[in-house]
């Protein structure tokens, strides 16, 4: 398999999905009870913790009439009380069709969902509960599918004493962020959905969901954020099942619909850890990351496709400058089973690059533009030793990207233009996507997504035929 390609893999048991939904529907369908719930007025703060007053900490209204002196009579209002748990969510249909057609792959589908999302959140005396889940028709792969993006519990630790009130714990199903990037993710180690991102879903679908422990710790000098996912959490990435990607064994693009076997996938923890702060107007941060390459970049000894022990370290800074915010990154990736470059069979390590600039060019329209490298240390072991020296990546890559965003008609239009360039490779990626929302329940969403390359074995150039147009219509519940 070729070393440079990534794979589909869903380590959450469909189960557990299941299970998830079946607990929703019985807790909405108690909600329908007026006495189902003790009354609480739920206050959510700006992190989604949920804390509750009950009523008899409200200010009662008291109202007297022209005789309430001489009568000595006042009447107390109803206080009404909200119920603790809200569902919402959305359905949604969106089609997507191949601009060219790709000889590795018998079907101009890009894009078949039929989806319906639920959220629904639950309110406790100083924490909450969250769940996000989606089941959908995927007509491409012609398969029901379901997702649990969010089954967590998030709260504070104050129990614990006066230093636990520095604290607080999120638990369980949960998308993860961080880092400055805009689509460029280098200290964000979290797991990614490219199969999603290239077929024109929507935004959210881009960052998976991982199984995860999140304890944060707020102090004077700094933050700091520490993540531990008990079982590993790979991308999401293109396995030949929707699009083709180049092998440079064949020399061309290949659609085999592979996997990792369980043997080459890792079942042990990652950790990951980040501290940030302020500095004057900057906001700083430290990354660091102990796990595995999230793509299979490496191979066993029998050519088939591996994740590889991978160690990272970074910082960030993002501060106002000029009329605008700039940010810059930098991650190094220590590859722990290659230290020199010599082993043709696991990536070598990189580092990483990032400088960003964003500012509101004129009224609703917002400009951002990128530059990112990166440099493959020991490239010259990595030539040497390669099986394919002619398709391994050049020492240093460098992508520009800008990012145009129009918004009309009181903002319920957006339009907006993303472009990937590489002056190296020759390549570049185009995602465009017109939105338009006329009410709080509907929204109607179009896009393409264009793929260009002189040669066909460059980062973008292999996707060249997986270019699509799609559209999407969704209505909120």
């Amino acid at each position: 398999m070729c070393r440079h390609k990534t794979t589909l893999i869903d380590d959450a048991p469909m189960f557990i999905n299941r299970i998830s939904f079946a607990l929703l529907l019985t807790l909405y369908l108690m909600v329908q009870s007026p006495h189902a719930f003790s009354q609480q007025d739920n206050v959510t703060d700006s992190n989604g913790i949920a804390s509750t007053r009950s009523s008899s900490d409200e200010d009662v209204q008291q109202t007297q009439d022209d005789w309430g002196d001489e009568w000595g009579e006042s009447w107390e209002e109803d206080v009404i009380e909200r119920n603790p748990l809200t569902v919402s969510g959305f359905a949604e249909i969106a089609v997507g069709e191949r601009l060219y057609s790709d000889a590795a792959i018998n079907t101009a589908k890009t894009l078949r969902d039929a989806r319906v999302q639920v959220r629904a959140d639950y309110a406790l005396s100083a924490s909450s509960l969250r769940f996000r889940g989606d089941l959908y028709y995927d007509g491409v792969k012609r398969e029901w599918e379901t997702q649990l993006r969010e089954l967590a519990w998030q709260g504070s630790l104050s129990g614990l004493g006066e230093w636990g009130e520095r604290f607080d714990v999120k638990i369980g199903q949960q998308v993860l962020t961080w880092g400055t990037g805009d689509y460029l993710f280098l200290n964000d180690l979290f797991p990614k959905d490219f199969q999603s991102f290239f077929a024109g879903r929507d935004d959210e679908y881009l960052k998976a969901p991982s199984a995860s422990i999140k304890l944060s710790g707020y102090f004077d000098a700094l933050n700091v954020d520490v993540v531990v996912t008990p079982s590993f959490e790979p991308d999401i990435g293109i396995t030949g099942e929707v699009f083709s990607f180049f092998s440079p064994q064949l020399k061309g693009n290949i659609a085999p619909a592979f996997s990792v076997t369980s043997d080459n996938t890792p079942s042990d923890e990652e950790v990951a850890v980040r501290l940030y702060g302020s500095i004057g107007q900057a906001e700083v941060a430290l990354y660091g990351y102990r796990g595995y390459t999230k793509q299979p970049l490496s191979a066993d000894e029998n050519g088939f496709a591996r994740y590889s022990r991978m160690n990272a370290y970074g910082a960030s800074m993002l501060m106002p400058f000029g009329a605008g915010i700039a940010n810059a990154e930098y991650a190094y990736y220590d590859s722990v089973e290659d230290a020199n470059g010599s082993n043709p069979l696991v990536m070598n390590s990189q580092s990483r690059y990032l400088i960003g600039y964003t500012q509101e060019l004129f009224t609703n329209v917002t400009g951002g533009a990128q530059w990112y490298t990166e440099v493959v240390h020991d490239h010259d072991a990595l030539v040497s030793y390669s099986p394919f020296p002619a398709y391994e990546q050049e020492r240093y890559r460098h992508w520009v990207t800008t990012r145009i965003t129009y918004m009309a008609l009181r903002q319920t239009l957006m339009v907006n233009a993303f472009l990937f360039y590489s002056p190296t490779d020759s390549d570049g990626y185009l995602k465009a996507n017109v939105t338009y929302s006329p009410g709080d329940t509907w929204q109607l969403r179009s896009g393409i997504n264009i793929f260009k390359g002189n040669n066909p074995n460059t980062f973008w150039g292999q996707f060249e035929d997986a270019s699509n147009a799609y559209v999407a219509l969704r209505y909120f519940y």
